[in-house]
């Protein structure tokens, strides 16, 4: 299985606390997952990472702002932007 390193505030950012079961677990929010699957899209192809974005882009709560936030953050926000 592959590893992915995140320094600093691709590290930092965007993680959320999500209650399952009595236990408290620390997540990705899906802008910041998005992100980082374009961050690391020549690993797991295109065409997942387009999946995604379409997924996302169906929600309710489409943020297009929170997005690109993440994807400054993760320095893909030129890879994105199309």
């Amino acid at each position: 299985m592959p590893s992915y390193r995140f320094s600093g505030r691709a590290f930092s950012e965007g993680i959320e606390q999500v209650d399952m079961d009595g236990i408290t677990l620390q997540v990705y929010k899906l802008e910041k997952t998005l992100a980082d699957c374009f961050k690391f899209r020549n690993r797991i192809g295109m065409d997942v990472v387009l999946e995604a974005l379409e997924l996302y882009r169906t929600r309710k709560n489409f943020l297009p702002g929170k997005l690109m936030e993440y994807a400054r953050i993760c320095r893909v926000a030129n890879v994105m932007a199309p």
